[in-house]
């Protein structure tokens, strides 16, 4: 007996956006240069400087090929916020992760009806949901990155918290710091730094579950040895004197070194972007201290199981 025949039935054609690879055409677009690869980029303080009150992005969405907003990696979006005394700036991104690093000034943030203060040297991070005032009191800049781009990529906006505002004052991180640096064999290590950790971020041992946060000094004189890893970082130059650079390159040699390294010199409260998967190293020759702050989406590498570091083995 034939089906009966539903009247005003309409079948319906699924196959509109379907497309077909040959695999070996199509398994690696990065490597074909379909997908752009991230960009060796720096952002020089003048930029942000010249702004007396505003959000001043890092964007470097033309080169990722990213269309729906603000980039600096595929990620992750920087920022230099300037707030003028007396003055504020709102901020409500749709964001899971917020990471604040006062450049420099003071002044308060009010947020879930409570209010942060800041000075020069702190750290904050915010969770998901935040709509934030920032205000100066005393002229202030304050390098804040986002993972707004991830989440515009996937689509979605987040359901939930993951951790609770906190607060890293920046005496209590040099403090640590510092004891860092006067326990024994500090030297034979890799680099002299701290990692910043939120409580429930314990498993990936990252300031949130996206964001990775260190704050690290560079002596006078040293090097530190090449290392690589899958996350990009947003690296935002501290303190520094003329003859700070870092070398960063696709491989080392035999022994350790980077082969045909570009060379990005330091500028203090400048950043530059560090792309995954090149080695770099960084070194001073200028006769005093510096630090560096690199923010990474290694939170998350971390939780795939993704981040591949590596390190260089050490001079001979």
């Amino acid at each position: 007996m034939e089906p009966a025949l539903i009247v005003g039935e309409a079948v319906e054609d699924w196959t509109g956006d379907a497309r077909y690879f040959e695999y070996t055409r199509a398994a690696n677009p990065i490597g074909s240069g379909h997908i752009p690869r991230v960009p060796l980029e720096r952002f020089p303080a003048s930029r942000h400087r010249a702004v007396r009150t505003g959000v001043v992005p890092f964007d470097l969405s033309a080169a990722l090929g990213v269309t729906a907003g603000p980039a600096t990696s595929p990620a992750l979006l920087a920022s230099f916020v300037r707030i003028a005394p007396g003055e504020q700036v709102r901020t409500a991104p749709v964001a899971t992760s917020e990471l604040y690093h006062v450049v420099a000034g003071s002044g308060t943030t009010s947020v879930d009806g409570r209010e942060l203060a800041w000075a020069e040297g702190d750290f904050f991070v915010l969770p998901a949901g935040c709509t934030s005032v920032h205000r100066a009191s005393a002229d202030a800049t304050l390098y804040w990155v986002t993972d707004e781009p991830l989440l515009r990529y996937l689509g979605v906006a987040p359901t939930g918290r993951r951790f609770e505002i906190t607060h890293f004052p920046g005496e209590r991180v040099r403090q640590e710091l510092d004891a860092v640096e006067a326990a024994p064999h500090a030297t034979d290590r890799n680099r002299l730094a701290v990692l910043l950790n939120t409580a429930p971020n314990d498993l990936t041992q990252t300031v949130t579950h996206v964001l990775w946060a260190m704050f690290g000094k560079l002596p006078v004189d040293a090097v530190q040895r090449p290392h690589r890893h899958q996350s990009v970082a947003l690296d935002l130059v501290g303190a520094c004197e003329p003859g700070c650079y870092t070398l960063v390159g696709r491989s080392i040699d035999e022994r350790g070194e980077i082969v045909d390294p570009v060379r990005i010199d330091w500028e203090a409260s400048a950043a530059f972007v560090t792309p995954p998967g090149l080695w770099h190293a960084h070194h001073n020759e200028s006769g005093a201290p510096a630090w560096i702050i690199p923010i990474q989406d290694a939170g998350l590498h971390t939780y795939l199981r993704s981040l591949d570091i590596r390190f260089a083995p050490p001079a001979r």
